[in-house]
């Protein structure tokens, strides 16, 4: 099956899923939770299709073309939903919001640097994004459930990727296991904003996950993966992140400018 093929087969299989929930409108705070999961999985695709023609082996360029693709497919899910509580289209919420409206969290913001960094990037991103969806697969929210459930199966594969990419380039040689441990520490300061209570959790019992409950499953699928590669990031420190209250890392101003360059210069434009 081509990736074209699966793409349309997934958007059958989500219409179908979403169907529980066809003309909902999310609330304010729920389209609010829907911008934090869509903005995470569109900064982290962008930052992904940078590797196109520049991985180190020719599957590593399909890899994580298929990796930004499943992203992008989470991010229109959770964008699209996220307009419908002002009528705004997942494009609108890409390509014409400023960065500070933007709610990413600074994890996803970390730029690609060389190809260690992207894969301990991605080790801390799998881990926590299969453990919020999988508890958000239990969500009040039809739609945000229905979301999970799909996006769920296809991280399940990034973070088995990520897991394979930290324990070759760790058991490989003296250079390559330097490179994944100087990751290790650069990228892991970022992971604590990923479990931090922000208000907006409170007024969405049972709709959102709470962050601070995924802290120890998260820690259950990297820790077994460090452990394996015989690996331990150093507590050097911990970013103080809030990208969910709009105050990003340097670098997304710049990722943002690179993606909605086209969308500004022609708006409206269709090919």
């Amino acid at each position: 099956m081509t990736r074209a093929v699966r793409i349309r087969v997934d958007e059958v299989e989500l219409s179908a899923e979403l169907a529980g929930g066809e003309g909902r409108e999310a609330a304010p705070d729920v389209a609010e939770y829907a911008l934090w999961l869509g903005d995470d999985a569109l900064v982290l695709a962008q930052q992904l299709g940078a590797w196109i023609a520049r991985a180190p082996e020719l599957e590593e360029d399909v890899a994580l073309a298929n990796i930004a693709l499943d992203q992008l497919g989470h991010a229109r899910s959770l964008l699209r939903y996220a307009g419908t509580a002002d009528g705004r289209t997942e494009d609108d919420l890409a390509y014409f919001r400023d960065e500070p409206e933007y709610r990413s969290a600074w994890l996803f913001e970390q730029p690609n640097g060389d190809f260690a960094h992207t894969i301990a990037r991605a080790l801390a991103a799998s881990a926590y994004q299969f453990v919020l969806y999988d508890a958000l697969q239990g969500s009040r929210d039809p739609v945000l459930a229905a979301v999970a459930a799909k996006a769920v199966k296809e991280v399940d594969y990034h973070r088995d990727h990520a897991a394979q990419w930290t324990l070759r380039l760790a058991g490989g040689t003296d250079e390559s296991r330097r490179r994944m441990a100087a990751a290790l520490d650069d990228v892991w300061p970022y992971v604590d904003e990923l479990f931090r209570d922000e208000p907006l959790i409170d007024r969405l019992e049972g709709i959102a996950v709470r962050p601070s409950t995924l802290r120890d499953p998260f820690g259950r699928i990297a820790d077994a993966v460090l452990a394996e590669a015989d690996l331990r990031p150093s507590a050097r420190f911990s970013a103080s992140g809030g990208g969910r209250r709009g105050i990003h890392f340097p670098t997304l101003g710049y990722l943002l400018a690179e993606m909605q360059v086209l969308a500004r210069q022609h708006p409206g434009a269709t090919w």
